[in-house]
């Protein structure tokens, strides 16, 4: 006999409880039916929890549930005559199980003629709750799921004119915070296709980056350490071709924090550079100021030595990011 199960949640934002929940429930069952429910001025988006949880479980049926209806059984007094209705709608079919970790679900299944299955209801399988997620979500970053980091993930970018030491500063930073550090997308697309660099390559390069950094966020250990980014691309459109492509026009959002790097360094020829004058360096340099300034954009400006650049960097993210201390 095929058998039905089901279980209602917030999930706000899901975590590895949910994620143990919702595993339990599908093994237990032939068929899940997972109701993701949200009010409109829920702390954490209802359409993307749905979109979260669709993707966490493609093989359950994900159903969404946004209207605005009583949370409690003290809300109304036909509090289970609503949510009856609200189960059944979403799952007309007989239900056989009723999953869940909290004691309402006794009720719920009684409501559906169902059979209650709780599920680690001491939370000693995983012991993480929504409500500390929500206050510190970096505390408990082990019990988020990979598309739930990528959400909370703060993503702190290198910019700066060439050859002022910005990929390997990344690659330090990100050991030091143990966490990715991105590669500028610029680089791959030139070291793959030459330095001739058009309107259309710098969309791609976009495009590439936007990509990278959907990718590199869901493994990201609390923030993501990036060289470059499509702020920046705008200015080597600046310098390169002296007018901003179509594209260009609408970047998406910046990044939470940026690490400016000055010219005080001398600049160094690999094969890919294309800026050497000194005073093409500063122009670059007023360039990339202007353009964080002017996108309001949270910065310092990093200068001296590669091992003071580091240090500087480093004391800057903490102070940026005090929850890092100790990660």
């Amino acid at each position: 006999m095929t058998t039905h199960g089901f279980v209602l949640g917030k999930f706000m934002p899901p975590h590895n409880g949910h994620v143990f929940l919702c595993d339990f429930a599908r093994n237990y069952a032939d068929h899940l039916t997972i109701l993701v429910c949200s009010l409109p001025d829920d702390p954490v988006d209802g359409k993307l929890r749905f979109d979260w949880m669709r993707e966490l479980f493609p093989d359950c049926r994900v159903i969404h549930f946004s209207e605005v209806v009583p949370q409690e059984p003290s809300d109304h007094p036909e509090f289970w005559s609503i949510w009856r209705s609200i189960v059944r709608s979403a799952h007309p079919e007989p239900l056989d199980f009723v999953f869940a970790s909290d004691a309402y679900g006794a009720r719920l299944a009684s409501e559906m003629d169902a059979r209650f299955v709780p599920v680690d209801p001491l939370r000693q399988a995983v012991n993480i709750s929504g409500t500390s997620v929500r206050a510190n979500p970096y505390r408990h970053w082990h019990h988020l799921p990979a598309p739930v980091r990528a959400y909370f993930a703060q993503t702190v970018c290198v910019v700066g004119p060439e050859s002022t030491g910005k990929s390997a500063l990344v690659r330090n930073l990100a050991s030091r915070f143990k966490t990715v550090g991105l590669a500028e997308y610029g680089r791959t697309h030139t070291d793959t296709f030459g330095t001739a660099v058009s309107a259309e390559d710098l969309c791609r390069i976009v495009r590439g980056h936007r990509s990278a950094e959907f990718a590199a966020k869901r493994n990201a250990n609390r923030i993501l350490v990036s060289d470059t980014d499509p702020l920046m691309t705008c200015v080597w459109a600046d310098m390169l071709l002296g007018q901003r492509p179509e594209c260009l026009l609408d970047t998406g959002p910046i990044a939470d924090y940026y690490l400016l790097m000055d010219v005080d360094v001398p600049w160094v020829d690999d094969g890919t550079r294309y800026f050497p004058a000194h005073e093409d360096r500063s122009r670059f340099m007023s360039l990339c100021r202007a353009e964080l300034e002017r996108r309001g954009a949270d910065y310092v400006l990093v200068r001296g030595d590669w091992q003071v650049r580091f240090e500087e960097s480093v004391s800057a993210i903490l102070t940026r990011f005090p929850w890092l201390e100790g990660g």
